[in-house]
């Protein structure tokens, strides 16, 4: 293997260690896009970028006197495969999906730019590395710890004896964190009324929190609605 070759596959490993790092963070925050996604966007963005610092590669010897731009093909491609892309987003209620499928259309067509050009060693590396990120990285991605959040709504009756300490202390010793504490009584003064997000790394606590809620008495009504973050 030549030293050109061992520079390209440092290259789509730190490239494929970068993605999946910032994938990581996003993933454990519950974003939509997250580890596989940045890590096929990344992988895609460094192969492309192949394209035009190892050009000599790929431009034949009998060009040398021809002034050539091949990257604005390749900026072409891209722009199209951008709309297609977006296509196959979708938004489905509280969750986005699609993503994930809109990187691998993404990291084909640069897969297909690269056999286009005779650019056969980084296409077999970025393939594999795809393929392993779209199989082996879905199990490590189900397995990581993510944070889960939801939109938390109680109802108490005025009197009751159940103030902000006290249900701050009930949500807490089920996992969740509490951000956006609100308060309202309704005019007649007979239900007070709080509202919040919860998060958790942690998702059966919701229902955990929900079966502790449905048998304390001060309780009148309550909601736990996931959010998608």
């Amino acid at each position: 293997m030549s030293g050109d070759q061992l520079e390209i596959a440092l290259r789509l490993l730190v490239a494929l260690a970068a993605g999946a790092i910032v994938g990581y963070e996003r993933s454990f925050h519950g974003r939509p896009a997250g580890f596989r996604t940045h890590t096929l966007v990344c992988l895609a963005s460094s192969l492309l970028m192949l394209v035009t610092v190892y050009e000599s590669y790929w431009v034949p010897d009998s060009m040398d006197g021809v002034r050539l731009d091949p990257t604005r093909m390749a900026q072409g491609i891209m722009t199209g495969i951008g709309f297609l892309g977006a296509g196959v987003i979708v938004k489905e209620g509280l969750t986005v999906r699609g993503l994930t499928t809109a990187a691998s259309i993404w990291i084909t067509s640069s897969i297909g730019i690269l056999a286009g050009i005779g650019f056969y060693y980084p296409l077999v590396l970025s393939l594999v590395m795809a393929v392993m990120v779209l199989a082996l990285f879905r199990w490590v991605e189900s397995r990581m710890p993510t944070q889960v959040f939801y939109h938390f709504d109680v109802q108490f009756a005025y009197g009751a004896d159940m103030n902000e300490t006290l249900v701050r202390e009930l949500i807490e010793r089920h996992g969740f964190s509490i951000a956006n504490f609100s308060y309202r009584v309704y005019a007649e003064k007979q239900v007070r009324r709080h509202k919040m997000v919860l998060c958790s790394i942690d998702e059966t606590s919701a229902a955990r929190l929900a079966e502790t809620l449905e048998i304390t008495q001060p309780i009148i009504e309550f909601r736990i609605a996931p959010i998608s973050a």
